[in-house]
């Protein structure tokens, strides 16, 4: 069980892996939906660690769209099939820090029964998986682009894993990486946020994307799909910034290229 040091700033005091542990792969809703290779470099990333994948079919949605949106007895009852899905494994690991903050931060809320928060807090994020936890900086991978990186607020400022994503992405062969100017700022994105409030959503969109554009590069790497979603969109729709690609960091991490 991952326990709570302190609680501003997140920091999270990791157990150890034991080798030949298996690892459940939770895929969320907009990863399943909208970025399935970024699943996939997951599970390959995990696999390159000699690590037993396994991936349980039960799973559906970790509450968060519910949760955020004010409707928490919905949200618990996705919350308490997440738990019953994930109960077996000690260790569970997913693609996005917005969904592991859902899991980590806020199952609590929902529901304070302390089987909930402990399941919940098994929840690691990518990146901080492989370095907090196994002590992996380096996955192999070459990737002779300008790549810059985006966190996302939850995983960011709910989680507190920022150093991990910068890591390992500077140990690809071949990366130059671009500073984000204002990394910090919000996409503005945030779930159902760019639908009840889309004019300043855009707007917040827009400034990343000028600092996107300021850094260089010509890929944007988050471990955050839901953000890559937003952001991709905007830059998809204007001609000047069409070239610049988003990717997930686990498909970087795994590319040879």
């Amino acid at each position: 069980m991952i326990q709570l040091k302190r609680s501003s700033p997140p920091e999270w005091e990791y157990p150890k892996y034991e080798r030949g542990e298996p690892v459940a792969l939770f895929v969320p809703c907009y990863t399943d939906q909208f970025f399935p290779n970024a699943a996939a470099a997951t599970a390959e990333l995990l696999r390159r660690q000699d690590i037993p994948v396994v991936f349980p079919k039960e799973q559906t949605c970790c509450g968060q769209p519910a949760f955020n949106s004010g409707y928490w007895e919905e949200a618990r009852k996705v919350v308490h099939h997440f738990c019953d899905t994930f109960e077996p494994y000690r260790w569970i690991v997913g693609p996005t820090g917005s969904c592991t903050a859902m899991c980590r931060v806020f199952f609590g809320h929902v529901d304070p029964d302390p089987r909930i928060v402990e399941i919940g807090r098994r929840v690691c994020e990518l990146t901080e998986f492989l370095v907090n936890v196994l002590g992996v900086t380096d996955t192999g991978a070459s990737y002779h682009r300008k790549v810059t990186l985006h966190n996302g607020c939850h995983t960011r400022r709910e989680l507190g894993v920022v150093d991990p994503p910068m890591t390992l992405l500077k140990n690809v062969r071949g990366l130059e990486f671009c500073e984000l100017p204002n990394v910090a700022e919000c996409c503005g994105f945030g779930g159902t946020f760019s639908v009840k409030m889309p004019g300043t959503s855009l707007a917040m969109g827009r400034t990343k994307v000028e600092n996107v554009v300021r850094s260089g590069a010509d890929v944007l790497v988050s471990p955050d799909s839901s953000c890559l979603m937003h952001i991709g969109g905007i830059l998809r729709r204007d001609p000047a910034t069409r070239h610049i690609e988003t990717k997930h960091i686990a498909e970087v991490l795994v590319a040879n290229e």
